[in-house]
């Protein structure tokens, strides 16, 4: 005759571990929809922009007097300003006129941002400098691929604080904006476009904490241009509907600038 502690717990570990079968086998489940879904975004996305973006570095503002300020921009595609079809529509060429008519001096831009770069490249983008660049404000814009390609947080952080000193020991006063809401992007199915926007608001409040930590400035890019790329899309976004379009790069330009501004007055007093 069977134990009568027997007869109790096998239906209950028959029932646990079925649920746990079934648990199994619809995070397998989610995970298969959710890697079909990225391949069609890749596919509906493409690459119509190429991987080059347009080289603005210049002196801008130059009709006003003085030495110029120098900007840096490093990060991903939106700090190269890939979209944009006149140098003069890149995000970083938008902040250097904005930061020269601001300050009535020239502005310098110098963009080491890469394409399709992870926050792991910024090491790289800053070994690049020369080795005297001692740039005035430094602007990052960062996250977005961290995030499609599930890159931890913590890692992610720990990179950005790095560069972030990194740049402050070259003087530099430092703005960081944080990663974008990729629930904005409309060529990405449901359910996986709703997870980027939570993991992409996961990362971007992860990065405004390191800023502060670090006393660096952050401008939140989804609460400042999110809700145009959401409601505006075909005006935000370029061709891929994926990188921003002028206006796009003018709306988070007009974001960034406060902050560059305010920045620069923290290093002056």
């Amino acid at each position: 005759m069977a134990d009568s502690r027997e007869v109790v717990l096998r239906p209950l570990l028959v029932g646990a571990l079925g649920v746990a079968v079934g648990a199994s086998l619809v995070v397998l489940g989610g995970r298969a929809v959710l890697t079909r879904q990225a391949a069609l975004a890749r596919r509906r996305i493409g690459k119509p922009l190429g991987e080059d973006a347009l080289d603005a570095d210049r002196v801008w503002g130059g009709r006003f007097d003085g030495p110029p300020l120098e900007l840096v921009l490093l990060g991903d595609s939106i700090a190269a300003g890939l979209g944009a079809e006149r140098r003069k529509d890149t995000l970083g060429a938008r902040l250097a006129k904005g930061l020269a008519r601001a300050e009535r001096r020239p502005v310098r831009l110098r963009t080491a941002a890469v394409v399709g770069a992870e926050t792991s490249m910024l090491a790289p983008q800053i070994d690049a400098l020369p080795a005297g660049y001692r740039p005035d404000a430094a602007v990052i814009v960062v996250g977005g691929n961290d995030v499609t390609h599930r890159v931890p947080v913590s890692a992610s952080v720990a990179q950005l604080e790095e560069a972030i000193e990194r740049l402050q020991a070259r003087g530099a006063a430092v703005v960081v904006g944080t990663c974008p809401d990729l629930g904005a992007l409309r060529p990405v199915p449901q359910p996986l476009r709703a997870l980027g926007s939570r993991l992409s608001r996961q990362l971007a409040d992860a990065q405004a904490g390191a800023a502060l930590r670090h006393d660096a400035r952050a401008v939140s890019l989804r609460r400042a241009v999110g809700p145009f790329f959401v409601t505006q899309p075909d005006e935000m976004f370029s061709l891929d509907r994926f990188h921003p379009s002028a206006l796009g790069y003018r709306r988070t330009a007009e974001a960034l600038l406060p902050g560059v501004i305010a920045a620069l007055g923290d290093g002056d007093g």
